[in-house]
C-alpha cells in the first residue's frame, strides 16, 4: 500500500470513527448491526481506493467498479445509477480539447505562455500561477502545466531567483484552476448535481474563479519569500561545482527554434475558446433553447447544453484546422480526461452505491454536525480528494452526500476548492514533473514525505479559496 497512502488515509479514517461513535440513535435492536454492515462495506470501499491509488492512473476506476461488484455480489446492495450525463459531459469538452491539442492550439497557447514569463522574468514568481490558473481555466485540466513548467524553471534560473518558488506555486495554480474551469471534469460534474436547486454555471464560476485565483496570489506573495536566494542555496552550489547544471540555452538559439503557429492553430483556440464562452453565457436558462410542457417552459438542460456546443467545436476545428484526427487520441488532453472518466466511473458507482444502501444511519450520525457547522464538510473534500488525487471524482462521490445533508448549494459551491488536496502527499503527476524540471535541486519532496516544496502554498491556497469563496458567495448569491 505505501506509507504515502496509509498517511492519506488519516483524514478520512478519522471522519468515519465518527460515525461509529455517533450511531446512538438507531434502535438498540438494530444498532450492533448496523454498525457491523456500515463499517464491514465502508472497509470495502477503502480497500479499493486505496488499491486503486497504488495502481495510479486508471486504476481508481477499474478497482471502484471492482468495488462496487463486491458491494453488489457480496453484500446485496442495490448498484448505483453510473453518472452517465457527467461523464458524457467530460468525453465531449476532452474531446473538443483534444481536438484542438492535435490541430497544434496547445503548443501555441505555451508559445504564448513562454513569451509572458520571459517578458517579466524578474516578477516570476508571480506570472507562473497565472499563466498555469488561465491555462488550466480555459483547457479544463491541469495536465497542460507539464509543457510550461520547464519554461518556468529555467526563467527562474536565468534570473537567479530560487525556482522552488515560482514551479510550486505554479503547479498549486494549475490544479486550483480546475474548480474554476467552465469546462473541467470537476465543474461539469458539480453543475449537473447542483443546477436543479438553482445553481447555474455562471453562478458557480463567480464564486469559484476569484476565489482560487486570489488565494493563489497570496500563496504567490508567499513564496516570492521563500527559501534562501538561489546563490546562497547549498544544494545549488554543490550542483554548480560539480557541473551538474546545463549552461542557460542562449536567447538567439531559442528564437531559432521558437514554435510558430500556423493559422490553423490559432483558429482551433479561438474556435474552443467561444465554445467555452457559450457555455458559460447558455448557463442562463432563459438564453437555452425549450419547450412548452405541462404549460411552462422547460429549457434544454446544462447537460446537453455542455455536450452539443463542445461537439460542435470539435466538428468546427475538423474542418477548419484538419487535425490529423489519431492525435486526438494520443495527446495528453484527451488521455488525462479519459482517466479522469474512468475514475469517475468506477468511485461514483461505489460511494454512491454504499452511502445509499446506509444513507439513513449516516445522516442520523453526522447530519446535525454538519447542519450546525456546514463548513466541516470541507474537511471531507480535502480528505477524499488527499486519497484519490481526482478533484472529478471528489465531487461526484461527496457532493452528493453534501446535497442530502441539505447543505445550501452555495456553501457547497464555496467549498469546491477543497477538493484540491492532492497535493498533501507528493506523488501527483504535476508535482513529480516539477521536482524533475528544476534542475537547481531547491524543489525537492523530503525525506519525511511532508516537509516537500508544496507544503506552504498548498494550504495557504486552500484554506484562503474557502474562506474567499464563503465571502463570494454572500455576495453573489
Amino acid at each position: 500500500m505505501g506509507f504515502a497512502n496509509v498517511l492519506r488515509i488519516y483524514p478520512i479514517y478519522t471522519g468515519l470513527m465518527i460515525i461509529q461513535l455517533r450511531i446512538i440513535e438507531v434502535h438498540p435492536t438494530q444498532r450492533g448491526h448496523a454498525l457491523i454492515m456500515v463499517w464491514a462495506q465502508l472497509a470495502v470501499v477503502l480497500f479499493f481506493l486505496i488499491l486503486g491509488c497504488s495502481f495510479g492512473s486508471v486504476g481508481l476506476g477499474i478497482f471502484g467498479a471492482l468495488g462496487t461488484a463486491v458491494l453488489v455480489f457480496g453484500f446485496h446492495l442495490k448498484i448505483a445509477t453510473p453518472p452517465i450525463d457527467v461523464m458524457l459531459m467530460i468525453l465531449a469538452v476532452v474531446t473538443a480539447a483534444g481536438t484542438m491539442e492535435a490541430a497544434g492550439g496547445l503548443e501555441y497557447l505555451v508559445s504564448l505562455a513562454e513569451r509572458a514569463l520571459r517578458k517579466n522574468p524578474k516578477y516570476v514568481t508571480f506570472v507562473a500561477p497565472i499563466v498555469t490558473w488561465v491555462f488550466t481555466f480555459f483547457a479544463g485540466t491541469g495536465h497542460v502545466a507539464y509543457s510550461v513548467l520547464p519554461v518556468i524553471s529555467e526563467v527562474a534560473r536565468e534570473t537567479k531567483i530560487r525556482p522552488e518558488r515560482p514551479l510550486s506555486v505554479a503547479v498549486i495554480a494549475s490544479q486550483f484552476a480546475i474548480t474554476a474551469s467552465p469546462i473541467s471534469a470537476a465543474m461539469t460534474t458539480m453543475v449537473g448535481l447542483t443546477a436543479v436547486s438553482g445553481m447555474s454555471i455562471g453562478k458557480l464560476m463567480l464564486i469559484t474563479a476569484p476565489s482560487t485565483f486570489l488565494a493563489c496570489m497570496v500563496a504567490a506573495f508567499a513564496m516570492n519569500y521563500y527559501g534562501k536566494e538561489l546563490d546562497q542555496d547549498p544544494e545549488y552550489l554543490r550542483r554548480l561545482e560539480a557541473g551538474l547544471i546545463p549552461p542557460a540555452v542562449p536567447a538567439a538559439e531559442r528564437a531559432k527554434n521558437a514554435y510558430k503557429a500556423d493559422g490553423k492553430a490559432v483558429a482551433s483556440v479561438i474556435i474552443f475558446l467561444v465554445a467555452a464562452v457559450t457555455v458559460v453565457a447558455l448557463g442562463k436558462e432563459a438564453w437555452r433553447p425549450g419547450w412548452i410542457t405541462d404549460g411552462k417552459r422547460v429549457a434544454l438542460e446544462m447537460q446537453y447544453v455542455v455536450q452539443l456546443v463542445m461537439m460542435a467545436a470539435a466538428a468546427g476545428i475538423v474542418l477548419i484546422s484538419k487535425p490529423d484526427l489519431e492525435k486526438v487520441v494520443r495527446g495528453k488532453v484527451f488521455s488525462a480526461g479519459a482517466t479522469a472518466l474512468v475514475a469517475i466511473f468506477g468511485i461514483s458507482m461505489m460511494g454512491d452505491t454504499w452511502f445509499k444502501a446506509n444513507e439513513a444511519v449516516i445522516k442520523t450520525s453526522l447530519g446535525g454536525w454538519v447542519n450546525i457547522a456546514p463548513w466541516l464538510f470541507a474537511f471531507a473534500l480535502f480528505g477524499f480528494s488527499a486519497l484519490v488525487n481526482s478533484q472529478g471524482a471528489t465531487v461526484k462521490a461527496l457532493m452528493p452526500i453534501g446535497i442530502s445533508f441539505g447543505i445550501p448549494v452555495q456553501y457547497l459551491a464555496a467549498m469546491m476548492p477543497a477538493v484540491n488536496g492532492y497535493w498533501l502527499t507528493p506523488d501527483y503527476g504535476p508535482i513529480i514533473a516539477a521536482v524533475q524540471f528544476d534542475q537547481t535541486g531547491t524543489t525537492k519532496i523530503g525525506k519525511w514525505v511532508f516537509n516537500h516544496s508544496f507544503m506552504l502554498p498548498g494550504w495557504i491556497a486552500i484554506v484562503l479559496s474557502v474562506v474567499f469563496g464563503f465571502i463570494i458567495q454572500a455576495l453573489v448569491w
